[in-house]
């Protein structure tokens, strides 16, 4: 598995992480399987956003109808990680589900993307998924 950005909106990215370095700043990925198209910066609704996040329910909402309205499909969200680990962390692994979604993680000046996978009860497990920058 791959995952496609172009290098405009690995930019936006990590422009935005920078712009909050003490706070997780989150969004979606619209496109194609394997692709994201359009990037949609959200707000950080969580409790603590310096250690989690969670997607503004408008924004996902709107993101889905306007997806659809264009041809595309919400493949995943990006947040950042204000500690510059690039993985996946235990809140992470503990939310995930295994629904055919990337999480995109922006920290430490650089992008990795995740796949994650259950196995039973308990956190998912994540696999590395390759970035491709165009």
């Amino acid at each position: 598995m791959k995952l496609q950005i172009s290098s405009g909106d690995r930019q936006f990215l990590l422009d935005a992480a920078a712009a909050a370095p003490d706070a997780e700043v989150c969004g979606l990925l619209l496109g194609q399987l394997g692709r994201a198209e359009t990037l949609v910066p959200a707000r950080n609704v969580a409790r603590d956003p310096a250690r989690s996040f969670e997607i503004d329910p408008a924004t996902l909402l709107a993101a889905h109808r306007d997806a659809r309205s264009a041809g595309q499909r919400v493949i995943g969200h990006w947040h950042s990680h204000p500690n510059g680990r690039p993985e996946p962390s235990a809140r992470d692994a503990a939310r995930a589900s295994e629904n055919g979604q990337i999480w995109l993680i922006v920290a430490a000046g650089g992008l990795t993307a995740w796949a994650p996978h259950s196995q039973g009860a308990g956190p998912a497990q994540f696999q590395p998924v390759a970035i491709e920058v165009a």
